[in-house]
């Protein structure tokens, strides 16, 4: 029996049938697939992942198994579980998994700690709640891990500040630092599938709507972009004077958060900070303003400061709740403040997924090979791998590009010839 915490096995048929459909859009994926299955690089590895549990991580799941892997899989977020799919990889793969949409933050642990009982040699993150665990209330399991991944920024945060500080205890590859992930996934997959969450929510039109983007890394341009080419007047606000300026040249108004609380529609926070959108904001915001999360954690709206302003809360349509104001305004905010792309929708498109989850599977077979020369740090994806995963990318699309001559790489080689 397949030790697991899903909702309702009954969903496994429909979930295998969504896991097959996104498996038809992850070539790369299913290419480093058939080669683990003939070379079972991760033989003998249990690995303990902390991921959304969707349609892509199931087939990065199945691709692990292949390797040789013993995988045990929880959500990394309460609101991101498909459940179907959860039921599909226990029933169909038989791959442990702990994931129930909605669940309340005691279960959300309590599967957490279900996947570390299993005693991982490696770990798999999106957003640290692994490693932090591990080093806080789990001590005992270090010795036995070999290294981990972690899959996105806010992640990558934590992990940097806690080699800073001198507490991480084993290795680490920045999955999320990959070129083919930050670049593609961040903006191509979070523009898209935000936006998506918001219409799939509210049903509101995007064109003619003024819409704040707080902050413009990978994730906020990639939305900016994308409500943009809706028909949205798009506002990004700023920490980074680099960013600003760049946002500003890429057409879009650029001013602070207070100065955008006045006139937005709709506000995202793409950060990974707190209280990006604080009760100063909330105080200007025109009546009927929406306001979500695209960040990792759901701290980038300050919900208790806008309770705190309102004299009550009611949820008007699934996903979506209404603070009544004391000042006679109303503010709706979308799925509980989570990440809105996947509290509200399907999250990224399996053709963006499947590099990053690409990166995912070829960097814990790295860390396998070479986990007694790494240091107890943060590492990027070897240069390497993420080449290699950009070619079979372009092979799958049918896209051709150009290679040097010989004569070009002895001109680019040299310093005495010029004009």
């Amino acid at each position: 029996m397949i030790k697991h915490d899903v909702k309702d096995p009954g969903l496994a048929a429909t979930g295998k049938l969504r896991i097959e459909w996104a498996d038809r859009q992850m070539p790369v994926l299913n290419l480093i697939k058939a080669r683990f299955k003939r070379e079972k690089p991760l033989k003998g590895i249990t690995v303990a992942a902390c991921l959304h549990v969707t349609t892509e991580t199931a087939n990065l799941a199945r691709a692990l198994k292949e390797g040789g892997a013993d995988v045990w899989l929880c959500a990394s977020n309460p609101l991101s579980t498909q459940d179907d799919v959860a039921s599909a990889l226990v029933e169909h793969y038989g791959i442990p998994t702990f994931a129930i949409k909605g669940e309340d933050n005691s279960t959300y642990y309590s599967h957490i700690n279900a996947v570390l009982d299993a005693k991982p040699a490696m770990t798999m993150d999106d957003g640290a709640d692994l490693v932090s665990l591990i080093h806080s209330k789990r001590k005992d399991l270090i010795k036995g891990i070999v290294g981990g991944t972690e899959e996105t920024t806010t992640g990558v945060i934590r992990l940097k500040a806690m080699e800073k500080d001198g507490v991480l205890k084993y290795p680490i590859i920045a999955v999320n630092d990959a070129d083919t992930k930050h670049m593609f996934d961040n903006r191509y997959g979070t523009g898209q599938s935000t936006l998506d969450g918001i219409i799939r929510a509210t049903n509101v039109l995007i064109a003619g709507q003024t819409v704040v983007v707080l902050g413009y890394g990978w994730c906020g341009r990639g939305f900016a972009m994308r409500a943009k080419g809706m028909g949205a007047n798009v506002i990004v606000t700023e920490i980074d004077p680099l960013k600003a300026l760049e946002a500003h040249m890429d057409g879009f108004w650029v001013m602070d958060a207070v100065s955008a609380a006045k006139i937005g529609d709709i506000f995202v926070t793409l950060t990974g900070d707190i209280n990006v959108l604080d009760e100063k904001h909330f105080k200007l915001m025109k009546s009927g303003a929406i306001i979500c999360n695209s960040g990792h954690f759901n701290v980038e709206i300050n919900i208790p400061a806008l309770k705190k302003l309102s004299k009550s809360v009611r949820e008007v349509k699934s996903g979506v709740e209404e603070f009544s104001l004391k000042s006679g305004k109303s503010i709706y905010l979308l799925g509980e403040g989570r990440l809105i792309n996947l509290a509200a929708a399907e999250g990224h498109p399996a053709s963006v997924m499947d590099m990053s989850f690409a990166n995912q599977a070829l960097s814990a077979e790295y860390m396998k090979k070479n986990s007694t020369k790494l240091l107890k740090k943060v590492y990027s994806v070897p240069a390497d791998i993420d080449e290699n995963i950009a070619a079979l990318k372009l092979k799958s699309l049918g896209v051709t590009i150009d290679k040097l001559t010989p004569r070009q790489k002895e001109y680019l080689a040299s310093w005495q010839e010029g004009t």
